[in-house]
């Protein structure tokens, strides 16, 4: 069995922290909006995908948790991420 090397053709850049930081606030948002989608499916949700609900809404509220302990390390706050969330939403 043979195997094929990868190359990179392209040097991978470092992302500066504020990039960084973004991409933590999106995520947070995202997994947020995720979390409020699959909490109203449960709500309208059929016999069968109850526990399908159930698994979304406990899996995107641990990622939620985790993200959120991240921002808090970085001094990010929530305060911050709504005001992102509200300007992105405006625009």
């Amino acid at each position: 069995m043979s195997y094929e090397e990868y190359v990179r053709e392209n040097k991978i850049e470092d992302k500066s922290e504020d990039e960084k930081n973004l991409e933590l606030i999106v995520s947070i948002i995202k997994t947020k909006n995720e979390l409020d989608a699959a909490t109203k499916n449960f709500e309208y949700a059929e016999e069968g995908l109850i526990d399908y609900y159930s698994y979304q809404i406990k899996a995107n509220q641990t990622k939620l948790d985790y993200l959120m302990k991240k921002a808090q390390k970085k001094g990010i706050v929530l305060d911050m991420i709504n005001e992102i969330y509200i300007r992105k939403n405006k625009a």
